[in-house]
């Protein structure tokens, strides 16, 4: 067993390289109206710099995971820090925009494996009754991270928007030099298949998914979704979708276990991960909307993100200590209506600082009902004890996939209209909608006495 040293040395390490990643997802919101302008691409095309992150980030997960096994822990997760500097480099020196989506590519692709063989590595290193704290730690990082993101956004920007990316070089660098030092090998030698059908088919299937809602005319929606530039790659996914689901039914190592969405409670929980992540993608487009609705600075717009990154810092370990109290179904409820007002606020009412800054604390304070410990809670109480890691699996994808049509929707409603705000606020009202729906959906969730007793592993 690692001594107690050993684990104190390894935790920062963990803790920093994990920062580094979701620092970047944080980042980028302030960062894509100077990309666009730099750039002079739309908010179609900006939502690539979202969506190619997301895509790479989900085909890697199997690979990275498979990696670990064999290769070892720190070998991988250095890998991963170094091939994440990499992608962070290309980004900042790109020419073009197309060599800087090459570079979102590869830094989603790295991410992929940051956290999991993180936490592979405290399964490896901590005690049992310790590794739920460590994970609880890695875990909050990401809010610590879309707390502190808009803040350093705000400054690095007044050196130009490809800082936000270089800065990542050096701290990569430094924490790939500590993990040689502290971290321990790990290789448990288990040669399982890769997924390789699998992670061809998601990828091929979401990007395909992305390209045709990318192209879609909101302003005249029914005409666009007929023309050649939209419904050849929306049936290309659904024919690679189907395909998918064909491989993963057979394949002894699945990037899905599909057989859990059997159960109507997981498929709910799924439905929810995608709503909160099509609210995440309005996020991203928050500081543009700021620019051309109230005719802020970029620097200034960064710092506006700051009320509804609070307010998810405030609603989560709230909504976390009433789980056990009135259930997910209520949590969830509310936060879907709170998320609701918030983006009709938004969406409804005329551009001004005190609409702006209401509606996104509410949208806050909302999303984070749906985010995080609501959906692992009905995840933990529907999966077998043997299931649970790959059930919060099925969190992850959905709210990537909410990211990805997300982003793809609502860069396309912007670059519908004449009037940039216009686009924005037709988002924000479908997104009311979304919100609305939610709410109604978890009527279908247990009640709270039903969902305690329910637990995969309570007595019959």
């Amino acid at each position: 067993m690692t001594s107690a040293i050993q684990r104190r040395r390894v935790l920062p390490v963990l803790f920093f390289g994990v920062l580094m990643a979701a620092l970047d997802i944080a980042i980028v919101a302030p960062a894509l109206p100077a990309i666009q302008e730099h750039f002079l691409i739309d908010e179609r095309g900006a939502s690539w710099v979202i969506n190619a992150f997301v895509v790479f980030n989900l085909i890697g997960l199997s690979l990275m995971t498979r990696l670990a096994d064999v290769f070892g822990r720190k070998a991988t997760y250095i890998a991963d820090v170094l091939l994440f500097a990499v992608g962070s480099g290309i980004v900042a020196l790109a020419p073009s925009f197309q060599i800087l989506i090459v570079g979102r590519c590869i830094q989603g692709l790295a991410a992929s494996g940051i956290f999991p063989v993180a936490s592979a590595v405290v399964g490896d290193v901590y005690p049992y009754e310790k590794r739920g704290r460590v994970l609880g730690i890695l875990g909050a990082v990401f809010g610590l991270a879309f707390l502190i993101g808009p803040i350093i956004g705000g400054v690095l920007l007044r050196y130009g928007w490809p800082l936000l990316f270089l800065i990542n070089i050096p701290f990569a660098i430094l924490i790939a030099l500590v993990a040689l030092r502290m971290l321990p090998h790990g290789a448990t030698g288990r040669r399982q298949p890769v997924d390789v059908w699998g992670m061809v088919l998601l990828g091929l299937a979401l990007a395909s998914l992305a390209f045709g809602l990318n192209r879609i005319e909101t302003d005249a929606f029914a005409a666009s979704i007929i023309s050649t530039r939209v419904w050849p790659f929306l049936v290309v996914s659904a024919i690679l979708t189907f395909l998918f689901v064909r491989v993963e039914k057979t394949t002894p190592v699945p990037l899905i276990r599909l057989a859990l969405l059997k159960n109507s409670q997981v498929r709910l929980a799924a439905v929810f991960a995608m709503g909160a992540g099509l609210t995440e993608a309005a996020f991203l487009f928050l500081s543009g909307f700021a620019i051309v609705g109230l005719g802020v600075e970029k620097t200034q717009a960064s710092f506006m993100l700051v009320p509804l990154v609070l307010g998810v810092m405030i609603g989560s370990p709230l909504a976390g200590r009433l789980l056990d109290s009135v259930g997910s179904r209520a949590i969830i409820i509310s936060g879907s209506l709170l998320v609701s007002v918030g983006m009709a606020i938004l969406g409804f009412m005329e551009p001004a600082s005190v609409s702006y800054y209401s509606g996104s604390v509410l949208v806050g304070i909302g999303l984070s009902g749906l985010l995080g410990s609501s959906i692992s809670y009905i995840l933990l109480n529907e999966a077998k004890v043997q299931e649970r890691t790959v059930a919060q699996g099925i969190s992850t994808l959905f709210i990537s996939l909410g990211q990805l049509v997300g982003s793809a929707l609502i860069g396309s409603t912007i670059a519908s209209y004449t009037s940039a705000v216009h686009g924005y606020q037709r988002s924000f009202i479908l997104l009311t909608v979304v919100g609305i729906v939610l709410a109604f959906a978890a009527l279908g969730l247990r009640g709270k006495n039903e969902e305690v007793g329910s637990g995969a592993d309570s007595p019959a």
